[in-house]
């Protein structure tokens, strides 16, 4: 997991951001959108919602974050099934990145690839090397078109 993190946070230069803003900051409201903003705005519009934190938490220890999947573990080495997201959103792990832990009872059919969105919700915990990661108890994937 170090090594796959170190890659992802090492590629960052070359992936494109998490959730763009639709809109530039220099560009005036008053003019219509470009045609990068229209794609980008109509991409959000058909994603599935992204999870949130109950009001039910307990303890308070709920996080979500949601991005683009910059890297990804399929096969975890303690062979308990689960499915390790690296996330170009949120700032769980370190700035700008997330790691969702997706317990294999809530893994995707489809393993998702470099470049979909994902997003998750749950408790914060300690890795096995560490690092802080959501415990996903929802998740969402979307595919890039």
């Amino acid at each position: 997991m170090r090594r796959l993190l170190l890659v992802a946070v090492l590629g960052l230069s070359a992936c494109g951001g998490g959730d763009a803003p639709t809109t530039r900051p220099d560009h005036p409201a008053d003019l219509p959108p470009t045609p990068r903003e229209q794609r980008e705005a109509r991409e959000v519009a058909k994603r599935p919602p992204a999870p949130s934190c109950g009001a039910d938490t307990a303890g308070g220890n709920c996080s979500t974050a949601q991005g683009r999947v910059i890297a990804l573990e399929s096969v975890d080495p303690d062979g308990d099934g689960d499915l390790h997201l690296i996330l170009l959103g949120g700032s769980i792990t370190a700035p700008g990145i997330s790691v969702l832990d997706v317990n294999k009872d809530l893994r995707p059919k489809v393993d998702p690839k470099i470049g979909d969105w994902a997003a998750g919700a749950g408790p914060v915990y300690s890795g096995s090397h560490g690092q802080h990661q959501i415990q996903v108890t929802a998740v969402e994937v979307w595919p890039h078109r």
